[in-house]
C-alpha cells in the first residue's frame, strides 16, 4: 500500500476562516471505501487521479505520532477530514487506533467524524475528557458504508456511556431524511450541514439542483431562507447547530441558532 504523506494540514480560506477545528489528521488518504458521491474530497481529487476508493493510502503512524508530540496540550485535532478514519480498512491497519492511543498519551483531544460504527469498539481507549464524536446519520441511498441504523444504534451506544457525542446530519438533503427516526435518536446534540455542490458532484449524485442558486467559493449552495426551512423539520434535539460556509448563513445559524455561537460543532469541553 502507498504510504500517505498529507496527512496533517490546517485549512485555510473561507471554509477554513469559519471552522473551529480546522487542523485535520488523517489517518487514511487519496480514496476512502465509502466513496461517497456527495464528498467533497473525492471531488477536489478525483478529477486529479488523486483518488482511489479501492486501496486508499495509509498513514505512517511513527510520523504522526512525531507530529503529536509537537502539539501543545490542549490542542484539539480533527479525526477524519479528507476520509473517514474508521473505514473498513482501519480493521486490518489499525493506524486510527494507534494515533487514537498517542492523542492520549501526549494530552491532546481529538474530534472523530464518521460515518461507521468501528468506534464502539474503541470505546475502551477513547478518553471521555478528549474525544469528541461526530457519527453521520443520512440515509442516502447511494452510500456504502454501514447502514444508518448501525450508525444510530453506535451513536446511542456512546451517548449512554456518557461519551461526547453528536448525531452529524451532513450533508443534510431533506428528500432522503427519515425525519421520524431522525428525531427520535437518543442523544441531545446534532450538527447539520447542508450539501455543497460542485461539478463533480452534480455529475455522481443524481438529483434536482434547482434550488441550489447560492454560489460562494467554488459551490453552489442553497439559499438561507431554504436552509431555515428545512432546518424546521429537524425536532429532536436539545442542542443544534448549524455549520455553514456561506457568508449570509454562517452569521445567520450563529447568532440564531448555534447553541454555542463561538464553536458550531458545540465540543463538550472539561477544565
Amino acid at each position: 500500500m502507498k504510504e500517505f504523506k498529507s496527512f496533517y494540514k490546517s485549512v485555510t480560506g473561507n471554509e477554513g476562516g469559519k471552522c473551529h477545528y480546522n487542523t485535520r489528521l488523517d489517518t487514511y488518504g487519496c480514496g476512502c471505501s465509502h466513496d461517497c458521491s456527495y464528498c467533497y474530497a473525492k471531488s477536489l481529487l478525483d478529477f486529479r487521479g488523486l483518488w482511489n476508493a479501492k486501496e486508499p493510502s495509509v498513514a505512517d503512524i511513527k510520523k504522526i505520532e512525531r507530529k503529536i508530540a509537537k502539539l501543545p496540550q490542549g490542542t484539539i485535532i480533527r479525526l477524519g477530514g479528507m476520509t473517514d478514519c474508521f473505514q473498513p480498512l482501519e480493521e486490518q491497519m489499525q493506524v486510527t487506533k494507534a494515533t487514537i492511543e498517542a492523542l492520549n498519551r501526549y494530552g491532546i483531544g481529538y474530534l472523530i467524524v464518521t460515518k461507521s460504527d468501528l468506534i464502539c469498539e474503541y470505546m475502551h481507549i477513547l478518553d471521555k475528557d478528549k474525544a469528541h464524536i461526530q457519527i453521520s446519520a443520512t440515509w442516502i441511498p447511494c452510500e456504502k458504508a454501514v447502514s444508518t441504523e448501525r450508525r444510530i444504534k453506535a451513536i446511542e451506544t456512546l451517548y449512554d456511556a456518557g461519551f461526547d457525542v453528536a448525531v452529524r446530519l451532513s450533508p443534510y438533503i431533506p428528500q432522503f431524511v427519515d425525519f421520524e427516526r431522525l428525531n427520535s435518536i437518543r442523544c441531545n446534540k446534532i450538527i447539520v450541514e447542508f450539501l455543497r455542490v460542485n461539478h463533480w458532484i452534480k455529475k455522481w449524485l443524481p438529483l434536482d439542483y434547482s434550488d441550489y442558486t447560492i454560489k460562494q467559493s467554488g459551490y453552489e449552495h442553497l439559499p438561507l431562507s431554504k436552509k431555515i426551512e428545512y432546518l424546521s423539520k429537524v425536532t429532536g434535539f436539545d442542542e443544534v447547530s448549524v455549520c455553514d460556509d456561506t457568508d449570509e448563513g454562517y452569521a445567520y445559524f450563529r447568532e440564531c441558532v448555534n447553541w454555542n455561537k463561538n464553536d458550531c460543532c458545540n465540543l463538550r469541553k472539561k477544565g
